[in-house]
């Protein structure tokens, strides 16, 4: 009866055990499987953009998009204004797996890949409609050009949203032609293309970091800069202008995106919820950033400069200016690229 008594004591703690080791790896599955426990999903997101800008008012929108549809089991966390590092310092974060996402400006990024800043090349386009037909076309040349450089990188691009048109303002004269460049010394981020650009026409581009600016103005190192009309509003650049010129020589866009890592911890449902979001808050964002488009150009003028608006006719010797350097950027983006942008402008009927 001893040993019966036993071995039903050692058949039941087996059991037992098996009962337990299979709970206890139920749960660790629970825990390390963010489809299973979607509660556990906390993420961080970084960017550049001002408190106030449309750009982090998009973030806080997404970020409560995904909290909202995925009641509450996904949250983000935000940290604007610089506070993870440059757009560089981002992309690269992201690229490594240790930030989760980011609103980017992709011209940012081209210590990563000189590819990413194809959407500058310089008249591209020169309206906000073009720019929809052109710029937001996910079969497009940019979009796909950037979308597959962003994947080659580690990162998932969920949606591009707008930056804005750049714009010259200077302090000597109107600038109503390209040959009312000549001579003039412009502060230009290190962009080759619009370097190319205002060499192209007579001036003489400096690059000068941003925070710097304000006080070259002021003292003549330089004689203008190409900041759009919210950051020469924003940035109180106007300051030290006399004359804006609305050229839209390049027209910058952002993208909403994710690393590679954190995006393959996703489920399809929760793939859909940070998509959906995403396209949701881009598409806000641009409507909201072309309304205070409009009003910062109207509060440049009230501030004392004189704003000089293109109509089509003066537009275009400044567009085929621009155009006319493509070949010489051919070397970072491609001749091919290059002619396929060309085809699908023509397509569209942009001249």
């Amino acid at each position: 009866m001893g040993s019966t008594y036993g071995a039903f004591l050692m058949t039941t703690l087996f059991s037992s055990l098996k009962t337990f080791g299979a709970a206890c790896l139920l749960a660790a599955s629970s825990v390390m499987s963010p489809g299973a426990h979607a509660q556990d999903i906390r993420v961080r997101l970084g960017h550049v953009f001002a408190i106030g800008s449309p750009q982090e008012v998009a973030g806080k929108e997404f970020a409560e998009l995904v909290k909202t549809r995925s009641n509450g089991q996904m949250e983000i966390a935000l940290f604007p204004a610089g506070q993870l590092g440059g757009d560089e310092a981002l992309g690269r974060e992201l690229a490594r797996g240790s930030l989760d996402l980011a609103f980017l400006n992709v011209a940012g990024l081209t210590g990563l890949d000189p590819l990413l800043d194809i959407h500058y090349l310089p008249y591209a386009v020169s309206t906000f409609e073009e720019a929809d037909r052109i710029h937001f076309n996910p079969d497009g040349v940019i979009q796909k050009t950037t979308r597959e450089t962003l994947r080659k990188r580690r990162i998932e691009p969920l949606a591009f949203f707008e930056l804005e048109f750049r714009s010259i303002t200077n302090s000597q004269r109107p600038v109503a032609t390209p040959e009312d460049l000549r001579g003039m010394k412009l502060r230009t981020p290190s962009v080759t293309n619009i370097k190319t650009l205002f060499e192209a026409a007579g001036a003489h581009p400096l690059a000068l970091p941003f925070p710097e600016l304000f006080t070259a103005l002021q003292q003549g190192t330089v004689d203008g800069q190409d900041n759009g009309p919210a950051l020469t509003y924003t940035s109180r650049l106007f300051e030290a202008q006399k004359y804006m010129t609305l050229t839209n020589h390049i027209y910058a866009i952002g993208a909403i995106a994710s690393s590679e890592r954190f995006w393959k911890r996703l489920n399809d449902e929760q793939k859909a919820i940070v998509l959906a979001a995403a396209e949701e808050a881009a598409r806000n964002q641009i409507a909201n950033n072309r309304k205070l488009n409009r009003e910062y150009v109207e509060k440049i003028r009230q501030g004392g400069v004189a704003v000089i608006e293109l109509d089509a006719q003066a537009m275009r010797p400044f567009r085929e200016l621009g155009r006319a350097q493509w070949d010489k950027l051919a070397s970072v983006y491609g001749a091919e690229r290059i002619q396929a942008l060309r085809d699908e402008l023509a397509k569209n009927n942009i001249q």
